[in-house]
């Protein structure tokens, strides 16, 4: 089981995260999420983060310009909507979806997310669907917390996305509540 921690918004908190045993650090650019941060920012953050953890650039833009800025500093993987069209890249692609969508796009993996960062749970049985039908890895997102893990983590996903429940504010995390998420995933993996 991979897991993701997202809406990370500083160095400091990339650096606690990476220490808790994610496989991912997210960072939103060019959205109106409170967890955004500029290109600079998004930078540092990949800079503080070492050799085995990858970074995630995570935008719902579909300006062109913006993706090409977000792509020049992207780490290795993107992740967008649905439907975002990007330019050639090398970088892995992941696609946002939520119930009624289907990537049209082509993508190397699958976000269950109706959420987008507001701590909404996910729909078990979207889910369902979309990891028995898919036949790229799906990764889980939504509402997530220590609290519902084993029930995400029994659907079989190849991953799940956690933001707002490892955090004591938005763009925050809390370093016991990342620690405790990913404990709990990796107990009932």
């Amino acid at each position: 089981m991979r897991i993701k921690i997202c809406g990370v918004t500083s160095p400091e908190d990339a650096r606690c995260v990476e220490e808790a045993g994610a496989d991912a650090v997210g960072v939103v650019l060019f959205s109106d999420s409170p967890r955004s941060v500029g290109p600079e920012c998004a930078g540092e953050i990949f800079d503080a983060l070492g050799p085995f953890t990858t970074g995630v650039c995570v935008t719902a833009t579909n300006d062109a310009e913006e993706i090409d800025e977000m792509l020049a500093l992207c780490p290795s993987v993107v992740q967008v909507g649905a439907e975002v069209s990007l330019p050639p890249t090398r970088a892995r692609v992941l696609r946002m979806v939520a119930p009624g969508e289907t990537p049209s796009q082509p993508c190397d993996a699958v976000v269950i997310d109706a959420s987008r960062g507001k701590g909404l749970p996910f729909n078990r049985e979207f889910a369902r669907q979309v990891l028995e039908t898919s036949s790229l890895p799906v990764i889980l997102a939504g509402g997530l917390s220590t609290e519902n893990v084993r029930t995400a983590v029994a659907l079989g996903p190849y991953g799940l996305d956690v933001a707002s429940g490892v955090e004591y504010r938005p763009g925050i995390k809390d370093p016991l509540l990342v620690r405790a998420f990913i404990r709990t995933c990796r107990r009932f993996t």
